[in-house]
Order: structure tokens, then sequence, then C-alpha cells
């Protein structure tokens, strides 16, 4: 699986286990900060990729790979991959609105994918690595169309951008082996040669809103 995402020239480069006497925790979050957090889903091709960048973005409080915008009520990883189930490849994000804005999680996500390539990313090919956008609520919605505008104008990439800014409908978590691949891959061929090299530009890029353990 491949995601040779360009990073747009312009702009840049070119759950948890409840404790006994505490609330319940879902992907890192608690019910009593729940309230608190915002969520987010974007598709920009490999989830594995997506999900390195985002989980050092200083604010994030938790990233899960899986897949969202399909038919099916769920899918199995090989299901997606056949291109059947009209799923993305998706990564759903919980993040502190006290520490980082919708806006800089759009910023992230634009730049370190290709968006104006239709339904394909590097060698990736088809619907499921598709560049989209699953907007939660109206403020994002408007946030996401005005970034895309703005890039648009701006000619950030040769070509127009073609990232789908749709309704968030459902969203379901990818099987374990696909959560946090990176860390716990960093060794494998994939790793080393596609997702370090391109986390390398995100870290040069990105370095002022890392956060301190993502600093290297």
């Amino acid at each position: 699986m491949a995601g040779a995402g360009r990073i747009a020239a312009a702009a840049c480069l070119a759950a948890g286990v409840a404790l006994a006497a505490g609330p319940k925790q879902e992907g890192g979050v608690t019910e009593r900060n729940a309230a608190k957090t915002g969520v987010a889903t974007f598709g920009a091709g490999c989830f594995w990729c997506v999900e390195a960048f985002f989980r050092e973005l200083d604010g994030v409080l938790s990233v899960e790979s899986g897949y969202s915008g399909g038919t099916m009520e769920r899918s199995t990883y090989e299901e997606v991959c056949s291109g059947d189930t009209g799923h993305a490849e998706a990564v759903q994000i919980r993040w502190n609105p006290a520490r980082v804005r919708y806006e800089d999680l759009l910023e992230v996500f634009f730049k370190t994918h290709d968006p104006t390539t239709l339904n394909r990313q590097g060698a990736d090919a088809g619907t499921q690595y598709r560049s989209v956008i699953f907007w939660h609520d109206a403020a994002q919605k408007a946030a996401a169309e005005k970034a895309k505008k703005a890039l648009d104008a701006a000619h950030a990439w040769p070509d127009q951008i073609v990232t789908a800014i749709v309704p968030f409908k459902a969203f379901f978590k990818a099987e374990d082996h696909h959560q946090d691949y990176y860390a716990r891959n960093r060794a494998a061929p994939y790793c080393l040669f596609v997702i370090r090299p391109k986390l390398d530009k995100f870290r040069k890029v990105f370095k002022d809103k890392l956060k301190p353990a993502a600093v290297r």
C-alpha cells in the first residue's frame, strides 16, 4: 500500500480500557471531557500515513484509522480494498479546541497529500483512496469549503482540487493491526521508504505545531 501524495509546493514542500473508579474512555477521550473535544474525519489516501501525521500535531488527543463514506454498515480491510463497499480509508481525529483549531487540521490535511488526483494517491488507485472531508457540522463544512476555495484561487497546485466535502454519516474503526501502524512497524519497508520521508517533511513544515515528543 503506497500513498505518495505531494505536499503543496506553494505552501510548504511541493478503546482504551475503562478505569475501575474513573469515567469510561473511548479512543483516549473520557466521557468527562468528550463534550470539550472536537471530532474530524478525513480521507487522504493510505490511512497509515495520514494517522502518523495527525498523531504528532499538538492538541490532537487521539487518531483512529478506519473506513467511512460507504454503503455497507461494516466492512473489512479486504472488502474496502475491493472497491465494492464505497468506503474511503479514513482517520477520525479527536482534538482539544483550546489547543488546535479545525482550520489547523485542514491545513495539515491539504498539505500532506495531493488533493487534485481523483481516486488516487501516488500508486494507490481506487475510490477507497479518494480525497474527502466528512464534515460533522455546518461550521466544519463552511471551513472546508473556504479552505478549498482559497487554495484553488491561489493555484497551490497546477490542477484543480477534487477533494469531496460531504456530510459525515458513520465511521468504522479498522482492524487492530492498522492502528498506530507507523509507530509499531518503523522497520517495515513501507514505513522506512514511504512514511518516514513524508513524516520528516511534515515535521519541518509544522515544527511549531507539533507535540514536544514529536520534535526531532
